[in-house]
């Protein structure tokens, strides 16, 4: 194979990949005027579903034109050597592999998104702000963009510059130790990020003593799960939409509830909500999706270091001088359709997994006002409640609500 070949092999990729995507898009889209089904029917009324398809179809819109110039930037700087350029200036910089690749990765992750910020704008401050669900100030948008880049450049170039060094000392089995630091720093990750990262993006504070933390405390006593830490996190000072997540294990485990969570939900809502994440970490599905998460990192590095040393990975981008930063972009490139294999199948388990945390929380506690949250949240978020079922299917990693109303009150 040239790297001719390999070039237009990427190119043909990246087009049949954003032609199902908009394929799927539109017929999800001939759904959005649906009528709703009968159990939906009381989520809302007629000018709420107006605005909720109103809502639909602007974000429709707008994804085809921030999905187009994504397109034809990335189609551009495949065609006119983009890649060789920003790799020529890097070089320029230093001789070390490691701050090249450093250098060339900064360039093209904060230039990406640099040419996104007006579309992350717009989204913001006129779609979001349209439909009455944007709180985000610009000072806290512009702060936001800012510690995002220190945390790419301080995490992802840390680890960037590791799994190099990893390269250039162990050659081909590079790829266990990369593993080995990757699966660290996932675990890490998983037990501490509401505790180190969170914080340095929202204020978050215990539950109050109440009514609400007297009855959650309550369910958790009867199902034996300890729950001492519960906290809720300022949402509102970005957006109107609510949430609830639960994270870490052991004595590092917590719940953490939005504010608008609370302000929208009564407290047998709220504890039904968190009786499904209780139903998660019961079922084992947080520890599943950790370890589905690290074995398939594995398999993805030990695929990328069959291919990595292989000069025509470079070459197919039009860099001459092989590496392992222009390949890494190569391999990416190459392997996005056993992404979205991968993609699909998590999806599939996280659908099934949903269910099941549903039946949890109706059998531990009850079933109805599960129901009536959910109900509530997607009302609050304006949610397509008649999506395509091939939409569902390549994207959705909840059930419908529809379903889980379906499956709740079998």
């Amino acid at each position: 194979m040239t790297s001719t070949t390999l070039f237009y092999i990427i190119i043909a990729i990246l087009i049949i990949n954003f032609i199902i995507d908009k394929i799927l898009d539109a017929l999800n889209a001939k759904h959005f005027k649906d009528k709703l089904p009968e159990d939906l029917q009381d989520v809302y009324d007629e000018t709420e579903y107006e605005k909720s398809q109103n809502y639909k179809a602007t974000n429709y819109k707008f994804g085809i034109v921030t999905s187009v110039f994504s397109m034809l930037l990335t189609l551009g700087f495949l065609l006119f050597d983009g890649f060789e350029f920003v790799d020529n200036i890097a070089r320029s910089y230093s001789d070390n592999a490691i701050i090249i690749a450093l250098i060339f990765f900064g360039i093209i992750m904060i230039g990406s998104d640099v040419v996104s910020i007006p579309f992350s704008y717009y989204s913001t401050f006129v779609i979001e702000e349209k439909f009455g669900f944007n709180k985000t100030t610009r000072k806290t948008f512009i702060l936001d963009k800012i510690k995002g880049w220190l945390m790419m450049a301080i995490v992802g170039g840390g680890i960037l510059a590791l799994i190099i060094w990893f390269y250039q000392v162990t050659g081909t089995h590079f790829w266990l130790y990369a593993w080995g630091l990757v699966a660290l720093f996932t675990l890490f990750m998983n037990m501490f990020y509401s505790k180190l990262i969170v914080p340095l993006f929202n204020k978050q504070t215990p539950l109050e003593a109440g009514s609400l933390r007297d009855k959650i405390s309550e369910y958790a006593q009867t199902v034996g799960f300890k729950l001492d830490k519960i906290f809720v996190i300022d949402g509102s000072k970005r957006s109107t939409k609510a949430n609830a997540y639960f994270s870490g294990f052991g004595s590092e485990k917590r719940v953490t509830l939005y504010d608008t969570l609370i302000n929208d939900l009564d407290d047998e809502e709220i504890v039904a909500v968190l009786a499904h994440e209780v139903g998660h970490y019961k079922k084992k599905h947080i520890i599943f999706n950790l370890f589905a998460s690290i074995l398939l990192t594995g398999l993805t590095l030990f695929i990328l270091s069959l291919f990595i040393s292989n000069p025509l990975l470079s070459n197919a981008l039009g860099v001459e001088i092989p590496s392992f930063h222009i390949g890494l972009i190569a391999f990416g490139l190459l392997y996005s359709p056993i992404s979205e294999i991968t993609g699909l199948i998590m999806n599939v388990f996280s659908r099934k997994f949903e269910y099941q945390a549903d039946d949890y929380a109706k059998n531990t506690y009850k079933g109805e006002p599960l129901i009536t949250s959910l109900k509530k949240l997607s009302k609050n978020s304006l949610s397509n409640l008649t999506p395509h079922p091939a939409y569902v299917f390549m994207h959705y990693s909840h059930p419908t609500l529809l379903e889980r109303i379906k499956n709740l009150r079998a």
